[in-house]
C-alpha cells in the first residue's frame, strides 16, 4: 500500500499517523488476536458503511492499521477525507487476509468514529459563520497522544488550526501577565525570547486591557469571555490595527452573532471536547475469485 501517496499528507504527519496506529494496535491487539485466529486466513472483502451524514475524517489512519496489520490489503475508496456522506453509505471496500482484517477492524473504526466526529462539528461551526469573514479554530483541549490527528480533522472540517502545543507560538494569559509584572512587560518579554514562535498573542479580558495591548504594540488579541455587546465596543477600538479573537463561552447557537460582530477568528473548544462519536460499521462479504486468487499468489 502507498498510503503517504495516496492520502495526499507530508512526511511529518505520516510518522505521527504511525505512532498512532502503533499504540492503538499494541492497546488493543497485545500479542496476538485470539479471535481472528480462529478463522481461516483465506482471502476476503469487506466494507466500511457510515450510518448517518457526517463530514469523514481518518483515512491515512485507516490506512496505516492494515499496514501495520495486513499489508497485503488493497483500499479502494468511495469518500475521501473532507467529503460528506449520507447515512448508509459505504465509504470504503477493502480486498485482504480475513484475518488482517478482522484484526484491524475495531481499529479503523475508532479512529474514522472519533476524527470524522471532530470533522463534522467543525463544518456545522463553519458553516454558521460563512460570509462574515471570521475563521473557526480549535484549541488545545484535545485527548492526549491524539492532537494531530484531532487537529487534522479540525482541517477535513473546513477549520484552522491554533498553536499545536506550547512549543509552537506564544499565548500571554492572564496568569503570565500577572507572573511578568504586567501586560507590557509579559509582551516585552515574548518579543525578546520568542523568535522561533510562530505568533505572539495577548488574551484580554477588558476593555482596558485591549487598550493597553494596543499601546504596546501587539498585533494579536484573544478576547476572553466577553460578552456581544463588548465584542462589539472592541472591534470598534482596535479599528483594524490588531487582529482580533474572540474565545470562551462560544457555542453553535451564538456562533452566528459572534462573528457578525467584526472579529477575525473564533475558537472553539467544543470542536474536539464535546465531540459525540459517528456510527460507522464494518461487514464482510466473500471475496471476489479473481481478488482472492490474485492475493493468494
Amino acid at each position: 500500500m502507498t498510503m503517504a501517496a495516496d492520502a495526499g499528507i507530508d512526511r511529518e504527519l505520516l510518522r505521527q499517523v504511525e505512532a498512532d496506529v502503533a499504540r492503538a494496535l499494541a492497546e488493543d491487539v497485545g500479542g496476538g488476536d485470539l479471535t481472528a485466529a480462529l478463522v481461516p486466513d483465506g482471502a476476503a472483502r469487506a466494507t466500511i458503511v457510515c450510518r448517518e451524514a457526517a463530514v469523514i475524517c481518518g483515512q491515512p489512519w485507516v490506512m496505516e492499521t492494515l499496514r501495520q496489520v495486513a499489508p497485503s490489503a488493497v483500499a479502494t475508496w468511495h469518500v475521501a477525507d473532507g467529503g460528506r456522506c449520507a447515512p448508509g453509505q459505504v465509504i470504503v471496500e477493502f480486498v485482504g487476509p480475513a484475518r488482517g482484517l478482522l484484526t484491524a477492524e475495531r481499529s479503523c473504526l475508532n479512529f474514522l468514529q472519533t476524527l470524522s466526529a471532530v470533522a463534522t462539528r467543525t463544518a456545522l461551526h463553519v458553516e454558521a459563520v460563512a460570509g462574515t469573514g471570521a475563521a473557526i479554530l480549535d484549541t488545545r483541549k484535545t485527548i492526549p497522544g491524539l492532537r494531530v490527528a484531532q487537529k487534522y480533522a479540525v482541517r477535513c472540517g473546513g477549520g484552522r488550526n491554533h498553536r499545536m502545543g506550547l512549543y509552537d507560538a506564544i499565548l500571554i494569559k492572564e496568569n503570565h501577565i500577572a507572573a511578568a509584572g504586567g501586560l507590557g512587560a509579559a509582551f516585552a518579554a515574548a518579543r525578546r525570547l520568542g523568535a522561533g514562535a510562530s505568533f505572539i498573542q495577548v488574551e484580554v479580558e477588558t476593555l482596558d486591557q485591549l487598550e493597553e495591548a494596543l499601546q504596546a504594540g501587539v498585533s494579536m488579541v484573544l478576547l476572553d469571555n466577553m460578552s456581544t455587546a463588548q465584542i462589539r465596543r472592541a472591534v470598534a477600538l482596535a479599528a483594524g490595527r490588531c487582529s482580533l479573537e474572540v474565545s470562551g463561552g462560544v457555542t453553535l447557537e451564538r456562533l452566528r452573532e459572534l462573528a457578525e460582530t467584526g472579529v477575525d477568528r473564533i475558537s472553539v473548544g467544543a470542536l474536539i471536547k464535546d465531540i459525540r462519536a459517528i456510527d460507522f460499521s464494518m461487514r464482510f462479504q466473500a471475496a471476489p475469485v479473481e481478488r482472492a486468487a490474485a492475493l493468494a499468489a
